[in-house]
Order: C-alpha cells, then structure tokens, then sequence
C-alpha cells in the first residue's frame, strides 16, 4: 500500500516493483489522503504500507500511528525525500519498522522490503547509530568524553574485531604495547573482553571515522 501525495511517485513505483522484485511485490492500491490511510491498508489486507512522511494535514506520522492502530501485523516503511534525521526517528518512534529514501532506485528498494515482509527491521546505518546512542545510558554516553582522540582511535580499531598485530601496526609500536594499551583501554571503558568493548562501542555511537 502507498500513501503518498505525488501521483508520479506512487504510479511509478506500482509500475516498477513487479518487475524489479520478479512479482513477489505489487501494490494493491494508493491514497493520498494521510486521514484514509489506516482504512484502506486493512482493507486491501497490505503487508507492507509505504508512507511519505511530507503528507498534508495530518501528516505521515500520524498516519503511521494510526496504521499501528488499526493493522499492527502490518510493516510499516517511512518515506522521506528530505534527509531530516529528526523526521526519521519521529517515523521509527510512531510504529515504522524501517526508514527508506524517496531518491532510492526501484531496484534497491525491492531487497529491504522484502526483508520487511521476513520480519527484519531496516534502518540506514547512521540513524541505527543515533538510535543505539540514545538508548544508552547516560554513564555510558559519558564514555566517548572521558577518553582522548588516541583511545577513541584505539576503540574504534578494537570494536572493528582488529587482531593485536595489526593494531600495533596501525598505531607503529610493538605488538606488545598494543596489548598493554588494549588492556588499559579495556579497564578505562570498564569492561572485561573486547566483545564488550565493541558492545559498547555501537551503544554510545563511536563513528568508524577517524
């Protein structure tokens, strides 16, 4: 189901994603009207309701809610042209299940919807940070603040899975220091094996950028 206020969004993508998914998904019908949304989706018994969060009054959200409501058993996906971060959790807080590009090609829409009709969740990788570091707790997010730019880097190459040789090499001292500076890294972030350390490290949204 496409709620969506752009005509040519909604009958190109009923158009394309027969033949991009190989017909495991069609659309079964479209509105544009955000208040008629939850109806129709339990109507037409859709797996899948595709919604524009830029809807008219009363919005997307709202009509993402009100599908929770009405038909929880359907995964809802939030579709946004704008790159709005703030939107997009607001979408995953309403009940959606997955955030999706409005820019995405036809083609690499069909993989994450059909992961949606399994039963996955699928969020891009940024907005997956922000949410794990927002439910961390808040002596974990203190972490990144305690810690120089040296120990970050460290952390970073350990919650990567880096082997101890390699971490020497990257940082140029011997595998030996490696492994008292990994120690010593592991007592300050109080845990007792790099799994935890690399646990905590998609906690608090330690970026793999240097």
């Amino acid at each position: 189901m496409l709620v969506d206020d752009h005509p040519l969004f909604s009958r190109g993508l009923a158009m394309l994603l027969p033949p991009a998914s190989g017909g495991r998904l069609r659309v079964v019908g479209c509105t544009d009207d955000a208040s008629a949304a939850a109806a129709l989706v339990r109507r037409e018994q859709a797996d899948l309701a595709l919604v524009d969060l830029a809807m008219p009054p009363p919005g997307g959200l709202r009509a993402i809610a009100a599908i929770r409501r009405t038909a929880p058993a359907v995964r809802v996906v939030a579709l946004s042209g704008t790159a709005d971060e703030e939107e997009q959790l607001e979408s995953l807080r309403a009940g959606a299940e997955a955030f999706l590009p409005k820019a995405a090609e036809p083609d690499s829409l069909v993989p994450p919807l059909l992961a949606l009709v399994q039963g996955w969740s699928v969020v891009p990788a940024e907005l997956l940070r922000r949410l794990l570091a927002d439910a961390a707790p808040r002596e974990d997010r203190g972490v990144l603040g305690r810690l120089s730019a040296d120990d970050r880097r460290l952390w970073r190459l350990v919650a990567a899975g880096t082997p101890t040789l390699d971490i020497a090499l990257a940082l140029h001292v011997s595998e030996r220091t490696a492994k008292r500076l990994v120690a010593g890294l592991l007592r300050q972030l109080r845990v007792s094996s790099r799994t935890e350390a690399a646990a905590l490290a998609g906690r608090v949204g330690l970026t793999a950028a240097e």
